[in-house]
């Protein structure tokens, strides 16, 4: 029996043998056939040969300044890609200690942790290393909820894996990994992270920061530092842990930057916030307009959103920021005044403006409202979206000390929008045409309007200098020059010579014979319309076509006071002209762009043209250095009447060197102009309600030398502190030879100036 047993016992042994490895060579097939049909495509499609070569990566378009600065986006993922070697070595060896011990070992699949983790169920980690990962951000994203499709996606993954690490080097791998990892709240890639959390490139990044972002990986949702501050810092410290278990820290060195507070400089990237705002999105217009004109040289269009391009601009990030920074000192302020000078405005903040006309105006905002948009895309009626905007809705508001919430009608916030001052500031080199700041309004988030290039106004005074200048040319007239300031009456225009016009100057008085140069110091209205009767509107006209005025303006007398509405970009344009000895050069804000792998796709060529000679256009440029010397300019000398902000004369400014410039203020003060030149700059800004009869009621605010002057003077202080931009304070090039008077007896400069701006008088346009 003992025998019979024994043999039984080896018969069952033989047997289960036999079937373990009879199964064990099934399980090995069916992996077999599994990957095999996982490399053929038929467990779903697998990425090409070229796929993999060029990974779709969805880069963002870069906005750079002419000082190397990326000044913003295009995109739908904020992802910028980043080389290898100008990655970090702590964050590196934070990646690989946290995320793969083992990654220089394997060739994309880590057996050993794969079975560790097979047999853990998943308890002591997961078994994907980084190549595996970066083949699920590249090829397939997040994994399915179905067990099956799953299997599916894991063998897929692994085959990619492989192919990774025999297409690419290791560092290579590290790097598209990083470059491909989303870190939420608009950060996609290490670089667009290290810039949103931290302000700075990834070069720059210090170990506890790096730390921290390679911490996100895991979860970056779960471990968000501005949701979870707490638990980040937690899965930071972790990460250090594993630095210093592989090496990479001494037991030192861990606690000491486990110990470190969370410091963020979070700064996310939108395309309503940040600098140059107003320009992005008129560079967004261009450059869609651009990639319909100039195709790839597959015929393909280029995608701004994803192709990841380089736009190298113009626009100097410090002048531009100097500029805001000018424009938020000055309205914020002057916002002030214009809240108290309409507190005794039943209407406010419209001035003479009937129940009917007001009506009129609030219902033409009403409907082209984004509330309206909204609602009648949802098939509301008519009835019920104007029932809407009379009841009391939570919202959060613009205001200059921040965004506030508050309980308002839509109504009433449309309304209470219309008392914000408006600018449009613009500065630009005359001799290149490169436009060095573009700020097109108060608040991009809150205002889209933009007053550089969209917005024509009227340009009162500032209007001026291109009369004279005709007169120069035409008449062979000069600034010393001498023309009776007296009453003048003319024919309305060449079609209507029955009616007549008969400007008067501000203040009512007249003084006699003056010099141009005096007469354009002091803005004298009827010495400019003297002028225009003598050379004719319809050389004015033609000359400021010359100078780049685009808009249409109707050869009458009137408009040597300035009733033309022009931009802001065409001012700046046409005086860079007198700047630059008389040659327009049609302004630039991109001097090249470049595709993804840094080949040029497009170079800018200057567009310039002869407009007057260099003695005329000299000449011009002495009148307008009058302005400062002894007209509304000559704030810019003085301290502004006291020390800080004045509520007139705004800023101490007691600028020294030479500035040629002029003020400009419309009818009903609903319009502030300066556009002021020194040799190397020339900036133009305007100030000014959304509605014409949304204004000061007074011309103390309104006039340009009040309104838009301060601006500049702000700004250029900035400027001139900052060496690295060489803002010029040299005299303006004289001509050899000069053949006009421009040196004649001028007033002693003033100590101090409130003179008033003249505004147009009344006349039917």
């Amino acid at each position: 029996m003992a025998q019979k047993k024994k043999n039984t016992t080896k018969k069952d042994f033989a047997y289960y043998n036999r079937k373990f490895w009879k199964i064990f060579v099934y399980f090995l097939g069916f992996i077999a056939i599994f990957f095999l049909f996982a490399s053929w495509g038929l467990l779903g499609t697998m990425p090409s040969f070229e796929d993999l070569e060029n990974p779709d990566s969805n880069l963002a378009t870069e906005i750079i300044s002419s000082d190397g600065v990326t000044i913003g986006k295009f995109y739908n993922e904020n992802r910028t890609s980043i080389k290898y070697a100008d990655l970090p070595p702590h964050l590196v060896q934070a990646l690989v200690s946290t995320e793969d011990e083992r990654f220089y070992q394997h060739s994309g699949i880590d057996f050993r942790r794969t079975v560790t983790a097979a047999l853990s169920l998943g308890t002591r980690g997961g078994a994907s290393t980084i190549t595996q990962q970066l083949a699920k951000l590249l090829f397939h994203g997040e994994g399915s909820r179905f067990l099956l499709a799953r299997i599916a996606q894991k063998g897929k993954e692994w085959i990619i894996a492989t192919r990774l690490e025999r297409q690419y080097t290791k560092n290579e791998i590290i790097a598209m990994y990083l470059n491909k990892a989303d870190f939420v709240n608009t950060a996609v890639g290490i670089r667009s992270a290290a810039k949103v959390y931290f302000g700075k490139e990834p070069k720059n990044l210090t170990i506890d920061e790096s730390a921290l972002l390679v911490g996100m990986l895991n979860n970056p949702s779960l471990f968000n530092p501005i949701r979870r501050p707490e638990r980040t810092v937690a899965r930071r410290n972790l990460v250090l842990k594993q630095m210093q278990r592989n090496g990479f820290l001494t037991a030192e060195q861990k606690v000491q930057y486990q110990n470190l507070p969370l410091k963020l400089n979070f700064q996310p990237e939108s395309h309503l916030e940040g600098t140059a705002t107003y320009f992005r999105e008129y560079l967004r217009d261009y450059m869609k307009k651009w990639t319909a004109d100039n195709k790839k040289p597959d015929g393909s269009s280029y995608d701004i959103y994803r192709d990841g391009l380089k736009i190298y601009t113009t626009i100097d990030s410090r002048i531009q920021q100097y500029a805001e920074e000018a424009v938020h000192d000055h309205l914020a302020n002057l916002q002030q005044e214009f809240f108290i000078d309409q507190k005794k405005n039943t209407n406010a903040p419209f001035v003479r403006l009937s129940e009917k006309e007001t009506e009129k105006l609030m219902n033409q905002a009403i409907r082209s409202s984004q509330r309206w948009r909204e609602m009648e895309a949802q098939d509301k009626s008519e009835d019920e979206i104007l029932k809407s905007f009379d009841v009391k809705t939570k919202m959060t508001v613009f205001t200059w000390k921040g965004e506030r919430d508050t309980v308002m009608t839509p109504r009433d916030s449309i309304r209470y929008y219309k008392h914000f001052l408006q600018t449009g500031v613009m500065s630009m080199e005359p001799k290149t045409g490169h436009v060095k700041a573009w700020v097109g309004g108060i608040n991009y988030k809150y205002f889209q309007y933009d007053h550089v290039g969209q917005g024509a106004r009227q340009v009162g005074s500032t209007f001026k200098p291109f009369v004279y200048a005709a007169a120069i040319e035409h008449l062979n007239m000069s600034p010393c020059d001498s023309i009776i300031d007296s009453p003048f009456t003319i024919p309305k225009g060449r079609h209507n010579v029955t009616e007549t016009w008969t400007p008067n100057n501000s203040d009512r008085q007249y003084r006699g014979m003056v010099t141009l140069k005096r007469a354009l110091a002091l803005s004298i209205n009827t010495v400019s319309a003297k002028l225009i009767d003598k050379v004719g509107p319809a050389a004015v006209v033609d000359l400021t076509k010359k100078l780049g005025v685009s808009g249409n303006i109707p050869e009458q007398p009137s408009i040597a006071l300035g009733s033309a509405e022009i931009t802001v970009h065409d001012m700046v344009a046409a005086y860079s002209t007198f700047a630059n000895q008389g040659v327009y050069v049609k302004p630039q804000f991109i001097t090249r762009i470049e595709d993804k792998n840094g080949v040029a796709i497009y170079e800018a060529i200057p567009e310039s043209h002869d407009v007057l000679n260099k003695d005329i256009a000299y000449a011009v440029v002495k009148l307008l250095e009058g302005v400062t010397e002894s007209g509304s300019g000559a704030r810019l000398r003085t301290q502004g009447g006291g020390h800080g902000y004045n509520r007139v004369t705004g800023y101490p400014y007691v600028f020294k060197n030479p500035i040629a410039g002029k003020t400009g203020t419309s009818q009903n003060q609903s319009d502030g102009w300066f556009v002021a030149m020194v040799p190397n700059l020339v900036t133009g800004i305007w100030v000014g309600n959304e509605d014409r009869s949304a204004r000061f009621r007074s011309i103390t605010y309104g006039q340009g030398a009040t309104a838009a002057l301060p601006i500049w003077g702000i700004m250029m202080k900035k400027c001139y502190a900052d060496p690295d931009l060489d803002i010029s304070t040299a005299q303006f090039e004289r001509p050899a030879n000069l053949t006009i008077k421009v040196d004649c007896w001028a007033p002693p400069k003033v100590k101090d100036s409130t003179s008033i701006e003249p505004t147009l008088d009344e006349f039917e346009l």
